[in-house]
């Protein structure tokens, strides 16, 4: 059974790949395909973002236990993700919202920026989990 921080990580990956997915999507045409692997994405970090944060409510803060060269390796990608993961959400929802109203110019123009800033999101947060939880595990 997964742990509830292996869980977080197991939907962060999830929304990448179907990230990339819906970015394959729309670079062969293919809109309804991208329109669904793009709904599954918000809908699979929604739910992340609500376990993430029951989580932390329950477990509170988990500290880093990496020394030397990986704490400030550690920390720049846990600051880069933290502030890109509370820009990204008010991004996400005003792209999906110009795509729902066919606003599709518009969509694009911001689209172009919020699928790399998600990508980075979701892919470092996978990271952490790995440098926190498996690699640099508490005792």
């Amino acid at each position: 059974m997964l742990s509830h921080a292996a869980l977080n990580a197991t939907l962060n990956g999830t929304s990448a790949i179907l990230l990339a997915a819906g970015y394959a999507a729309i670079r062969n045409g293919k809109i309804a395909l991208h329109k669904k692997f793009m709904i599954s994405a918000f809908a699979v970090s929604t739910v992340f973002l609500i376990s993430y944060l029951v989580y932390h409510y329950q477990v509170g803060h988990v500290r880093f236990q990496g020394q030397g060269w990986s704490r400030p390796v550690y920390f720049t990608l846990l600051i880069s993700h933290t502030i890109l993961a509370i820009v990204i959400v008010p991004m996400i929802l005003v792209t999906l919202r110009r795509a729902w109203l066919q606003k599709f110019d518009k969509h694009r123009l911001i689209a172009r920026y919020t699928w790399p800033l998600w990508m980075y999101v979701s892919v470092t947060g996978v990271i952490v989990y790995f440098l926190l939880y498996q690699i640099y595990a508490p005792h």
